[in-house]
């Protein structure tokens, strides 16, 4: 072991050097150090000891850090530590804890926390798979105890190991009599993540998750790390009596609970503590203290509070069979939960913005490659991204884009042969085409778009942004009597008249209807507002909570526009869907 790597604190290096008649044989040294700070087997071997004796004569030292990406690790500051244990410690239904585990302790910061916070602890055990923080925890543990002579010395272990080969089962049968508290920092990062870098802090390939077939190996068969260490110990410690003390993502949260329906851990009291990780850890990333205490009747709740002021912000889970991002809000507004009667369309998708995407500019087009050229005007729609729906109602569009098809799928040599300015033009840019990368467009005709069909070319639509926490719909008015686009990050539903338009967003943009959004939609989700959420409106619920006379002075539409409205969306009337979709 170099120790030059780590950062030993002079308070350690003069304890060695001053006391070093004791330090003559191994195991004379161990049981000195065992006696003065509670750790088990300090030394491995001899020449651990010796290359320590070595360094402490030379007393130099440097500080190192290894790969923080490989290990996922982002250090937990002292200040922090501290806060979250007496957290644990103050809200726990425990008078104490007796057993203490950290199963990738790092430099030990929360071990440190516990034996400041927690009287009484039997037991500490600290698992880390990095060996130089392994040494800069004994070391740390040992400085606590020199400079607290009369703190209470319970029985250590820092064990080198990967946590995900660690004997937990084992372990959680020895200390089973033993009041528990898990707690500590697991990395922040997924499996995919490790797997490009060829790290070895991986566990065994499984899909612990039993996805089948295509999910396994796509998206949900990629996990963070922080779920799986966080999943393991729920696994074998949760029916001790004792508390589960996680820094997280909050993604991580968020999917222990809605997996909690199928797991059914005796977890009970749970929270989500959000912290400041800019502040923390210098990561713009979301994340929080999770705390639950164990062997209690299992929750499919969990309340989200401020870390800090301990505010009450939400509480959010399961409602029967719904997940819900607010309890409080789906009870208000869940009478409108149901299946929408019509389908929300996504936008169209082409994946070759630099050619597909397109101003005009005296007269001519201006691609995103500076190419300027003419082509005839019919393929070119006005395009609206998620950033351009910021009103209850526009027209207006900073980009232009060619719509080659009319439905997937859809030949286009008419292009060659009805619009060859247009096709000259994407046959000289063919190659931007050829090198999409999604298996989407393999097989496809050339210059295929996707998220097209009879939909898109409704004149009047009501659409809603993919990519933004805000839940405003916005009525999309044509250009000159032509058609606007939307991109694939937008969502919307089409109309042949404005009058039906019009109902429809003043029924989306409704309070009621935002309630429910805001019970449904987790704002911090990648992509917040979906397909999946979206078609949980049940149109004709929400109709019928309005009649005309409390709708007449909001909006600019006769009795007959508004019971018409109702047989376009009322599925008894059998009509076909041809004027909304």
């Amino acid at each position: 072991m170099n120790y030059n790597e780590l950062d030993i604190s002079p308070v350690v290096i003069d304890y060695f050097a001053s006391n070093r008649k004791h330090f003559s044989d191994l195991s004379s040294c161990n049981e000195y150090l065992e006696k003065m700070s509670g750790i088990k087997t300090f030394f491995i071997n001899e020449e651990q000891l010796n290359q320590l004796i070595e360094f402490v004569a030379e007393k130099n030292y440097i500080v190192s850090e290894p790969n923080r990406r490989e290990y996922g690790d982002f250090q937990t500051n002292t200040e922090l530590s501290l806060k979250s244990v007496d957290y644990i410690k103050n809200n726990s239904s425990f008078d104490s804890f007796e057993f203490v585990l950290e199963p990738t302790c790092g430099k030990g910061s929360f071990i440190i926390a516990s034996l400041r916070e927690i009287s009484n602890i039997k037991k500490i055990i600290g698992i880390e798979i990095y060996e130089p923080y392994i040494w800069e925890t004994k070391f740390k543990i040992l400085e606590l105890f020199i400079k607290n002579l009369n703190l209470s010395k319970p029985s250590i272990e820092i064990i080198h190991d990967n946590v995900f080969d660690f004997d937990f089962e084992k372990l959680s049968k020895e200390t089973k009599s033993l009041k528990t508290l898990v707690v500590g920092n697991p990395p922040w990062v997924t499996n995919s993540e490790l797997s490009s870098i060829d790290s070895k802090n991986l566990p065994k390939k499984s899909n612990f998750k039993k996805h089948n077939g295509y999910d396994a190996i796509t998206g949900k068969g990629n996990f963070d790390i922080g779920e799986y260490i966080s999943l393991l110990m729920l696994k074998h410690f949760s029916s001790h009596i004792g508390c589960f003390g996680f820094l997280v993502k909050n993604s991580v949260v968020k999917t222990l609970i809605f997996d909690q329906k199928n797991n059914k851990f005796p977890i009970g009291s749970v929270k989500k503590l959000t912290i400041d990780a800019k502040k923390e850890f210098n990561v713009s990333v979301d994340a929080c203290l999770f705390y639950s205490e164990f062997n209690k009747q299992p929750s499919m709740i969990c309340n989200d509070l401020d870390f800090y002021s301990l505010k009450d912000n939400r509480v959010f889970g399961w409602v029967g069979n719904n997940f819900v991002n607010s309890v409080i809000d789906y009870k208000q507004a869940n009478d409108i939960d149901g299946k929408c009667q019509f389908v929300w369309r996504q936008g169209i998708k082409h994946d070759c913005s630099k050619v597909m995407e397109i101003e005009k500019h005296n007269g001519h087009y201006i691609n995103g490659l500076n190419q300027e050229f003419t082509i005839e005007n019919d393929l070119v729609y006005g395009l609206l991204k998620s950033s351009d729906l910021k009103h209850t109602e526009t027209n207006r569009y900073r980009k232009l884009t060619i719509v080659t098809q009319k439905k997937i799928g859809q030949e286009t040599n008419y292009i060659k042969h009805s619009y060859p300015q247009t096709f000259e033009y994407l046959d000289k840019n063919r190659e931007y085409f050829d090198k999409r990368k999604s298996s989407i467009y393999k097989g496809k005709p050339s210059f295929s778009i996707f998220g097209v069909g009879d939909y898109s070319f409704m004149p009047y639509k009501v659409a809603i942004s993919g990519m933004y926490k805000r839940t405003l719909f916005t009525l999309i008015t044509p250009d000159d009597s032509k058609p606007l686009m939307l991109d694939d990050t937008c969502y919307f539903i089409g109309f042949q008249e404005k009058r039906f338009a019009q109902i429809a967003l003043y029924l989306l943009n409704h309070y009621h209807t935002q309630q429910f959004l805001k019970a449904i939609v987790f704002p911090d989700s990648k992509r917040s507002i979906t397909k999946d959420v979206l078609m949980r409106i049940d149109l004709v619920k929400l109709y019928n909570l309005f009649d005309y006379s409390s709708v007449v002075d909001d909006i600019d539409i006769s009795l007959n526009d508004w019971n018409e409205f109702e047989s376009k969306i009322n599925p008894k009337t059998e009509m076909k869907q041809m004027t909304l979709f």
